[in-house]
């Protein structure tokens, strides 16, 4: 069923902000001439906008702009419905789960168990492709034992290597509220 004139809000919400976007469709198209697809995907050439609805209308469909960032605008006879549908669907795919930043978080007395605990979560992290923050906060007292959070870091460099190996990409830094490193798969 045709629908004319008809414009659809399509809203897609990311992390901070929403896109909208609109659907040109047979009337609201404002181009002279435009480049024709017809419902079987196939080329018809370019084309006058009064012959595209003409033809559009005979086949009881609708004429949408594809795009208009070439002269003249790609439309396709198409029903209006499965074309919103299937738009909406493809701009609400998933992300890619690999390439972010995972932080992994130890503690000053953290006991071997719950380390070898962390570092199976490291390789889980490492295995997706995603690259490991290592830190340990220190507190108080804890800023004067540098060397001994260092040997906890490096204890668990040790573990995580021996399930995967790594490479580091930031080397250990100390900062204003403990340690930090950045380790990638290799």
């Amino acid at each position: 069923m045709a629908c004319f004139g008809r414009e659809f809000n399509l809203s897609i919400s990311t992390k901070n902000k929403q896109l909208r976007k609109y659907i040109i469709s047979n009337n609201r198209i404002r181009a002279k001439e435009v480049r024709l697809i017809d419902e079987k995907g196939e080329q018809l050439g370019i084309v006058s906008l009064v012959d595209a609805l003409r033809k559009s209308r005979e086949a009881g469909l609708d004429l949408i702009q594809v795009t208009e960032k070439v002269v003249p605008p790609v439309c396709k006879i198409t029903e209006y419905g499965k074309y919103a549908y299937q738009l909406g669907k493809k701009d609400k795919k998933q992300p890619s789960k690999g390439g972010e930043l995972k932080s992994i978080r130890l503690t000053f007395g953290i006991s071997q168990h719950d380390m070898e605990t962390r570092a199976k979560t490291a390789k889980k992290f490492l295995d997706q492709g995603s690259k490991i923050r290592i830190e340990m906060r220190l507190r108080g007292r804890e800023k004067a034992l540098g060397q001994f959070a260092t040997e906890k870091i490096k204890k668990f460099l040790e573990i995580v290597n021996a399930e995967t190996p790594t490479k580091i990409e930031k080397e250990l830094k100390r900062q204003p509220r403990g340690l930090t490193m950045i380790v990638a798969k290799q």
